[in-house]
């Protein structure tokens, strides 16, 4: 199987760039929407020009329009992005005035690095840092969307200490002990509130397994029946195994805990970076790009920067029989996982510099 490089993050902000950022994030916060630079700009000379408004609104739009859609092909389907919880508020502030449109669309927030791994796998995350999220967090519990915290950790005691600390906000937490999710940790034996309810829906659930990169795993036949042995209520998970798309009974094999109990199966996806071992991707793109894509992710290797409000990437991504998504729902997951919500931090940065 192709190697999955693990989820993605934004490496953290010196002091001065969190200064320029939270100044720029004001301005747009009084002054309205930002105009985009031109395609030069963003490394495409032919590329269509980018209409103008805010990146992040683009990305509220683009989740907005994703949840519309898959919820009107199935009812409950469950919506959760990843990081980028600045897209919450109206200024992306803590402060700021919640945007009830993106919370009403969505049903969990995923954050990394919440507690444990801002700088350093299985180191604490610094407090100023953590002390900046968690506000965020606390204003997507307080609209009914369920808090999905990833920490990067190994060992009884930062593990425990995890556990504990996001228990303690309110939020389902989930301690990595491998940053590329290839495992399901030994430790604890037994997930977090472990139990044998029947979860029907993400309000339920009180913890999940994490892990997309099944790859360490002998087989397929191996990977599901080690996942078919846990008692997590939501197991998040891709797609693919070695390029193949999951089956209906496979995934439908997933969705009941070894105590009985039922659970949910949600597929991971990527919205704001282009992943060259995906279905879609065409190798003629690396010659002649398409206008949505832009330059190669110089951290992770074969995953390229998109233009995600361009309609053909976004047609690629949900609203036709042909798209990701549509994959996603026929193979009977339970909802759909959204990462690199935060692209637009990049964008936003490339028009500052």
């Amino acid at each position: 199987m192709r190697e999955r490089y693990g989820p993605q993050r934004s490496l953290p902000l010196s002091a001065i760039a969190v200064l320029a950022l939270a100044i720029m994030v004001s301005f747009v916060g009084l002054a309205g929407c930002l105009e985009r630079g031109d395609d030069e700009a963003h490394g495409q000379d032919d590329a269509d020009p980018a209409p103008v408004g805010s990146y992040r609104q683009d990305m509220r739009d683009f989740v907005q329009n994703i949840s519309a859609w898959a919820k009107g092909q199935r009812e409950g389907f469950v919506i959760i992005p990843q990081n980028g919880h600045q897209l919450m508020t109206a200024n992306g502030l803590a402060n700021g005035t919640p945007v009830s449109e993106y919370l009403g669309a969505i049903d969990g927030v995923g954050r990394e690095d919440l507690f444990y791994g801002y700088e350093e796998d299985n180191k604490p995350t610094p407090e100023v840092q953590s002390e900046g999220m968690v506000p965020f967090m606390d204003i997507a519990k307080g609209n009914g969307v369920r808090v999905l915290a990833i920490d990067y950790c190994s060992g009884m005691a930062n593990m425990d200490d995890s556990y504990a600390k996001n228990a303690a906000k309110g939020y389902i937490s989930f301690a990595a002990d491998h940053r590329d999710l290839d495992n399901i940790p030994a430790y604890p034996a037994k997930p977090y509130n472990v139990n044998s309810n029947n979860i029907t829906s993400l309000a339920e659930a009180k913890n999940f397994l994490y892990i997309i990169n099944p790859g360490a795993f002998a087989d397929k036949a191996a990977f599901l029946c080690a996942l078919r042995a846990t008692d997590y209520d939501v197991i998040v998970m891709d797609l693919y195994f070695d390029d193949e798309p999951l089956t209906v009974s496979e995934i439908a094999s997933l969705k009941t805990k070894a105590n009985g109990g039922s659970r949910l199966v949600v597929s991971y996806m990527s919205i704001g970076e282009a992943e060259d071992y995906r279905y879609y991707w065409q190798p003629g793109w690396k010659d002649r790009k398409p206008t949505w894509l832009d330059h190669e992710n110089p951290d992770w290797e074969g995953n390229y920067k998109v233009r995600y409000w361009d309609p053909a990437w976004q047609s690629l991504i949900y609203g036709n029989d042909d798209s990701y998504l549509e994959k996603i729902l026929s193979a009977g997951f339970d909802g759909v996982y959204l990462d690199i919500i935060d692209a637009f931090e990049y964008y936003e940065e490339s028009e500052g510099s």
